[in-house]
């Protein structure tokens, strides 16, 4: 699994490794900000795309959109899932509006399905 994430303000590795996600089986990068969006999207060629909702320059609802139209308009390359990620819900919506497969708070991030799993919770003793 290849994870580019677009976000600002918080280690995303370090959010899915505390949430019991195995980095390991993912090809990963954080870039801290959206200059050159399109040449790195299609640089790294991600199966996951990470938007922060409210990343500068270019926010990331406003990246989605003109993936979109890349895609639409030129045969660009789309990652296979994307997830708006905010800590806001609203702002969240407004990315499944205009096609993420998911827009999740930023700290349940490490919640979904689409993650690999360590082993064992760190919190939970076998039986």
């Amino acid at each position: 699994m290849k994870v580019l994430a677009f976000e600002d303000s918080f280690d995303v590795q370090s959010l899915l490794v505390s949430g019991g996600v195995d980095i390991t089986k993912i090809e990963f990068k954080q870039l801290w900000n959206t200059e050159n969006w399109l040449e790195e999207i299609s640089r790294f060629d991600p199966d996951t795309l990470l938007l922060d909702h409210f990343i500068p320059p270019t926010k990331g609802l406003e990246v989605l959109q003109l993936l979109n139209v890349e895609v639409a308009n030129n045969g660009f390359k789309r990652p296979a899932t994307i997830i708006g990620m905010s800590s806001s819900s609203m702002a969240n919506q407004r990315m499944l509006k205009f096609g993420a497969e998911h827009g999740i708070l930023k700290m349940k991030l490490p919640e979904l399905e689409i993650w690999p799993r360590t082993g064992e919770h760190p919190n939970v003793t076998p039986l």
